[in-house]
C-alpha cells in the first residue's frame, strides 16, 4: 500500500476511477468496470480486491427506497451529554449500537455531542427511542429533535474528484 505519510492511501487516476464507479453502481460486473476505466479484467479484479483489502471500499450495500415499502419518519436528534467525561461518550455509543433505528451517529463539536439519523415507523416509536436514549446510563441531558419533512438530496457517493486533489 502507497502512503502519503499520513496513513492514507494514495490513490492513482485508475483507482479512483474504480472506487467513483463503484459508487455508482456496485453491482457492475467486473468485466464492464474493467471497461470503464481501461484495464483487463484479471487486472481490474486485483485492484478491486486490493482495494477492499487495504478498507478503501467496501463492506458493499444496497440502497433502499423506503417509500415504496413501508410508512416511515425520520428524525435528527441532536444529543448533549451532562459531562464531556470520555466513559459517558463510549457508553452512549455502546448503546446506541444496540438501537436499530439509530442508523448514523456522529460525535460532534459545538452545541451538542451527538447528531443521530433515526428512522422509525412512526412518532409513538420515535418516542420510545427516546426515552431509551434519555436512560442509557450515559448522563443524557438534551435530545432537540427535528423531524426531517423531505429528503431533499439523498447521499449518492462521496465527491472524490474534490477530496483527491
Amino acid at each position: 500500500m502507497l502512503s502519503n505519510g499520513s496513513g492514507k492511501r494514495v490513490l492513482d487516476a485508475i483507482d479512483q476511477n474504480i472506487i467513483s464507479s463503484l459508487q455508482k453502481s456496485a453491482r457492475i460486473t467486473n468485466q464492464q468496470l474493467a471497461e470503464q476505466v481501461g484495464l483487463s479484467p484479471s487486472s481490474c479484479l486485483a485492484r478491486v480486491r486490493k482495494l477492499e483489502e487495504d478498507g478503501c471500499i467496501g463492506p458493499y450495500q444496497g440502497t433502499v427506497n423506503l417509500d415504496r415499502l413501508c410508512r416511515y419518519i425520520t428524525c435528527i436528534a441532536m444529543v448533549t451529554l451532562e459531562s464531556h467525561r470520555q466513559q459517558d461518550f463510549r457508553v452512549f455509543e455502546q448503546f446506541i449500537e444496540g438501537v436499530s433505528e439509530v442508523v448514523q451517529c456522529d460525535t460532534v463539536s459545538g452545541g451538542c455531542d451527538f447528531i443521530l439519523r433515526i428512522v422509525c415507523a412512526d412518532m409513538e416509536r420515535y418516542h420510545e427511542v427516546n426515552e431509551k436514549l434519555l436512560n442509557s446510563g450515559a448522563n443524557v441531558v438534551n435530545i432537540k429533535t427535528h423531524v426531517v419533512m423531505t429528503e431533499n438530496k439523498k447521499f449518492t457517493g462521496y465527491p472524490l474528484d474534490a477530496l483527491l486533489q
